[in-house]
């Protein structure tokens, strides 16, 4: 019997052995199962530089030969926000190699999109089912098995879970890949763009943020031409006080990736946060060229996001240069825009917010109080946070031509919508409105003829802003708080604190050209001619309208 037993265990264990053989040779996902994710597919369309130039990246991985060259590609496109024609070129290799998981990983990369906007709920599902079936290919090396966790976790409980808790479960992920393979400078790139996405706003030490940014630079003079490292390292430094170091990076991106829309906007971030208006409009008009040039190459119909995003930044810089002729232009030029693809957070922003700049910077309190919300068939409901700049604009101008009644309506839309994000957990939101709220409230003390409790109501709306960051999404506030403090404190005539309240704001966003003419005008009232000369002059370097002109 026993003899008989030994001859068997053999047996058992020669067939254990072929069984999950067999089980890792052979997992590739059925036509089916593809086919559900619904993947983009076609050929890549890309507008910039005529060579279609997109960066240096090499990234490893197990399905070698044929798809090498395209993987990277993909990775490289994936690194420049270029979600749709990363997930086109991912689709490629997984029409080539079913069987390869990490084109799968990418294409749960393309619709996470962190820094950018939440992924819908459409992509959330392709996401998780890319992701669910990279989990299930084997066979695969522990090094991509751990990345493919890494965005797992994003996908898992997204029907519970909220992006931010989702996103540093991404972090986390990244984090043990970082370290299991130190000498992987994908991970380390990857790792870094999941700390600044899972990154606290509220949190001006900016701990992970500069985490980021040690992790970027120590790779940077190896990987000069890595388009990852650039751009996150200019995402990872735009801040107030930071931007300087993202400076280098930012003037170095463009010509990294000038085939990407993204990658040509992208260093304006730090041009805006610096107050180098020259350079943010040629970055723009740059991105929105090619934007304009994407749109009918892909078939879309209307105007492609990134276009919008462009020019938001760019009414901006006009509008700090005391460029009014070409920031009304493309004012204008909006108003003909009825259709965009996709609709989505950043789309909804520049809707809003680039008019109410426009009035807001020009103080033009009679337009503002009528403004009308276009385009009329937007879907403004999914989009609370940005319809509270309209919102706040008609109040700010209700508020200065002395309508009260229509400004204390706008007061209670704006109250509703606070309430409405603060039930969706959408607190960094609510409290942006929560500081318009304020500030409404302020001017309309003031307006009243209750200046302490205005001031009061007007600092804390200024305190709450100095603690928060603006949204990346967003050149600047609409407009800026401790600014707003300013001018009512000019109104009171209070020039010796209004010239505090400028100069304080400057600190944050240099060159803006209503804080500095505000300082001019404080300055000279108090009797600070020196500083008002200085200011003057300053003004003077930047407000300069001979510059080129826009394309619309």
């Amino acid at each position: 019997m026993k003899e008989k037993l030994f001859a068997i265990v053999p047996l058992l264990l020669i067939s254990t052995v072929v069984f999950f053989s067999c089980k890792e040779k052979n997992t590739e996902p059925s036509k089916d199962q593809i086919n559900e994710i619904g993947l983009k597919r076609g050929e890549l369309v890309l507008c910039g530089s005529p060579d279609k130039h997109f960066g240096s990246v090499e990234f490893e991985i197990s399905n070698k030969g044929k798809i090498k060259d395209d993987f990277n590609l993909a990775v490289a496109l994936l690194h420049s926000f270029e979600y749709d024609e990363a997930e086109k070129a991912f689709a490629k290799i997984i029409d080539k190699s079913p069987d390869c998981a990490m084109a799968y990983w990418g294409v749960a990369m393309c619709n996470y999109h962190p820094l950018w906007t939440p992924p819908t709920k459409a992509e959330l599902k392709k996401g998780a089912k890319a992701a669910e079936i990279a989990r299930s290919i084997k066979p695969k090396s522990t090094r991509e098995a751990e990345y493919i966790d890494a965005i797992s976790s994003f996908y898992q409980n997204r029907d519970k879970s909220d992006h931010h808790t989702r996103s540093i479960n991404f972090e986390n992920g990244m984090a043990k890949v970082y370290r299991d393979f130190p000498e992987d400078k994908e991970a380390a790139v990857f790792y870094a763009l999941a700390l600044d996405a899972a990154a606290d706003p509220a949190d001006k030490t900016f701990k992970k943020q500069k985490k980021a940014g040690a992790i970027l630079y120590s790779l940077y003079p190896n990987e000069p031409n890595h388009p990852g490292i650039a751009h996150y390292i200019i995402h990872t430094y735009d801040y107030p006080g930071l931007a300087q170091q993202a400076l280098p990076m930012a003037r170095r991106y463009a010509n990294i990736a000038p085939s990407s829309a993204h990658a040509l906007h992208m260093p304006s971030h730090i041009f805006t946060r610096l107050g180098l208006w020259d350079e943010a409009i040629t970055s723009n008009l740059a991105s929105v060229s090619s934007a304009q040039c994407y749109a009918p190459a892909a078939g879309i119909k209307g105007h492609w996001d990134e276009e919008l995003h462009g020019l938001d930044y760019l009414v901006y810089a006009y509008l700090q240069k005391g460029d009014n002729k070409d920031a009304k232009k493309q004012c204008d030029y909006l108003q003909t825009i009825t259709e965009v693809h996709p609709v989505n957070f950043k789309v909804a922003y520049a809707f809003a917010a680039i008019p109410s700049r426009y009035l807001f910077e020009n103080k033009l309190w009679d337009k503002a109080a009528k403004l009308t919300v276009s385009p009329l068939n937007f879907p403004w409901k999914n989009f609370p946070w940005q319809a509270a700049i309209v919102h706040f604009t008609r109040l700010m101008g209700a508020v200065h031509i002395g309508s009260m009644d229509t400004a204390k309506a706008e007061l209670a839309k704006l109250n509703v919508i606070h309430d409405t994000l603060t039930m969706q957990k959408d607190l960094y939101k609510a409290n942006q409105v929560q500081i318009q709220i304020k500030a409404a409230e302020a001017w309309m003390q003031f307006k009243a003829g209750k200046n302490e409790d205005a001031l009061n109501l007007m600092n804390q709306a200024a305190d709450m802003e100095d603690k928060t960051e603006k949204h990346p999404v967003t050149p600047c506030e609409v407009i800026p708080a401790r600014e707003l403090l300013g001018d009512m404190l000019l109104e009171m005539n209070k020039p010796d604190k209004a010239l505090i309240a400028y100069q304080a704001d400057l600190k944050t966003h240099p060159n803006r050209f209503n804080g500095t003419y505000g300082v001019i005008m404080a300055a000279k009232k108090s009797g600070e001619n020196i500083t008002a000369e200085s200011y003057q002059r300053q003004l003077l370097t930047f407000a300069n309208p001979n510059k080129p002109a826009s394309t619309h």
